[in-house]
């Protein structure tokens, strides 16, 4: 997923994404040590997919909490 289409989700769409990413992560591990995935590149990839969207996360908490303060 690239950064500007990550950038157009809520705070709470984003929580939820990264719910999922990690239940994905978590599965293509077990499945690595099963045997059943062969391509490890792709928990990389979510992996990577997975920072970006905690950046964008705390980039919109860190715009949301100085408004609120003000």
């Amino acid at each position: 997923m690239k950064v500007i289409d990550i950038r157009k989700l809520s705070t709470t769409e984003l929580t939820v994404e990264t719910g999922k990413i990690r239940d994905e992560i978590a599965s293509l591990k077990r499945g690595i040590h099963m045997g059943e995935v062969q391509n490890v590149r792709v928990i990389r990839n979510k992996r990577k997919d997975l920072a970006r969207m905690l950046t964008v996360l705390g980039e919109q908490l860190i715009k949301e909490t100085s408004r609120s303060s003000k």
